[in-house]
């Protein structure tokens, strides 16, 4: 099966609205490659913060040499920098905002772009992001977008910060979602919106086994599986 014929599923959205795990949900159940775009640039952001790089004031040379130089592995829902495995440091809120700010340069996006491409294997692919569906994957044959309002999202991940032992603020956290869906809505350069043939589904009120199915009925009706 050539590239151009791999069927391609995009989720797209604001954080926290359960892009992941839909996304990982239906890479188990339809047995295809998983792209989680968003662990891209959070690895981007932890590298450039512990080198102390300011992307604004990048050029367009220093960051291809950086993204070339960086050594970036999706394993098992496990994400790897040069060997090290940065799976849980990358979950921050702090290094998530900061992942959303040097997301806005067209630089880094374009650096980016044929990596991400490079994930189109057969038999499948879900791409998971903020626009996978509206600039990386046009001709993705189905394009969901993902949304929650910012305080279930909130608390959501307020649940998962405190399971993991963590003192966390909900109202910060809720603040901290509201500030990265505007910075991801109003940058110039590839904004967080619905693709005009989107499916819109809103995890608010839905389980995730809830959200799962529908998003299969999606992929039925265009008989993207048997």
């Amino acid at each position: 099966m050539s590239r151009s014929s791999v069927p391609i599923v995009t989720v797209d959205g604001p954080s926290g609205s359960g892009k992941g795990t839909l996304s990982s949900s239906l890479g188990n159940v339809l047995g295809w490659t998983v792209l989680d775009s968003g662990s891209l640039y959070r690895a981007i952001a932890l590298e450039t913060w512990r080198k102390k790089i300011e992307f604004q004031e990048a050029e367009e040379l220093e960051i291809s040499e950086l993204i070339n130089s960086l050594n970036i592995e999706l394993k098992s829902e496990k994400v790897f920098l040069n060997g090290e495995d940065i799976s849980e440091v990358i979950r921050t809120e702090e290094i998530g905002t900061k992942a959303s700010k040097i997301a806005s340069n067209p630089k880094l996006r374009r650096g980016i772009l044929d990596f991400q491409r490079s994930f189109i294997s057969s038999p499948g692919l879900v791409a998971d992001g903020r626009d996978m569906g509206t600039v990386v994957f046009p001709e993705a044959q189905l394009k969901i977008f993902l949304t929650a309002s910012a305080s279930v999202r909130g608390e959501r991940r307020f649940i998962q910060l405190k399971n993991k032992g963590l003192s966390v603020s909900l109202p910060d956290l809720v603040s901290q979602i509201r500030e990265r869906d505007f910075q991801d809505e109003n940058r110039q350069i590839a904004p967080l919106k619905a693709a005009p043939e989107a499916v819109i589904l809103d995890s608010s009120e839905h389980t995730i086994e809830e959200v799962l199915d529908l998003a299969m009925l999606e992929v039925r009706k265009r008989g993207l599986v048997a």
